[in-house]
């Protein structure tokens, strides 16, 4: 196979750069976007260390136009997009009564209408490759988390959102696909742990451990691990899946 043009938003973030590695690792080219900033050179510089050609674009998930310029930017520099990861997110969690429009917007901007509407300006180039999508949503996006109410919102439309263009470009050849993480050991957790663990870090961490079926053996997932289920989602060999929602969960959302 001939190398492939991935590109993946949020490529900065744990998961992202995972993500990115795991496909540089197979010999594609990586388009790597997030916010301009060290982060994203420091992306850059992890993907290129691997041998691969790497193209960091600096953009805001939240702005329309932006997505339309990463998109361009990345096809102008690769030739085309064979795989979209939209990996871009962010948690907030507490009462619904405290959360202001402010939050709202955020959380549904990068979340949700981001995704979407990168996914839409990279859509006649996925047609052009037979590509495939793969949006990163959450277990909350399939089963409610208590006191994260936004989140579940943003990440269940990411599931459906997925579900429904997995409908609208399966006569495109164009494969999407929803991966639904439970707690990854991101730098997003340790922000979870520390924004809303009332100053005990470790304990908010053992409390989302204990809802895990595994009970003392209960850890957080590896971003490797989800990388490469990604990764897996869009080889030839996985060629049938399509509209999935793919929990990755240590059987979390199974039941109780």
């Amino acid at each position: 196979m001939s190398a492939r043009t991935v590109m993946i938003a949020g490529g900065a973030g744990g998961m992202g750069i995972a993500t990115a590695l795991r496909f540089a690792a197979g010999g594609d080219r990586i388009v790597v976007a997030d916010l301009e900033g060290p982060r994203l050179d420091e992306a850059k510089g992890r993907i290129a260390a691997v041998g691969t050609e790497v193209l960091g674009v600096g953009f805001d998930i939240r702005s329309v136009p932006a997505c339309r310029e990463a998109v361009e930017a990345a096809v102008a520099w690769g030739g085309g997009i064979d795989v979209l990861v939209n990996a871009a997110g962010v948690w907030l969690e507490g009462p619904s009564v405290q959360v202001s429009e402010q939050d709202w917007d955020r959380v549904l901007d990068i979340n949700l209408k981001g995704a979407f509407f990168l996914t839409a300006a990279a859509t006649p180039h996925l047609i052009a490759s037979r590509g495939a999508v793969i949006n990163i949503a959450s277990d909350a996006g399939l089963v409610g988390n208590n006191g994260a109410a936004v989140y579940c919102a943003s990440k269940g439309g990411l599931v459906l959102l997925s579900k429904a263009l997995a409908l609208e470009l399966a006569p495109h050849g164009v494969r999407v696909n929803a991966v639904c993480p439970a707690d990854v050991a991101t730098p997003m957790i340790e922000y979870q742990a520390t924004a809303y663990g009332d100053g005990d870090p470790e304990g908010y961490k053992r409390r989302l451990l204990s809802h895990y079926p595994q009970g003392d053996r209960a850890r957080f997932i590896k971003a490797e691990e989800v990388a490469e289920l990604i990764h897996f989602l869009c080889e030839p060999g996985s060629a049938p899946l399509t509209g999935a929602a793919l929990p990755i969960d240590f059987g979390v959302t199974a039941g109780y």
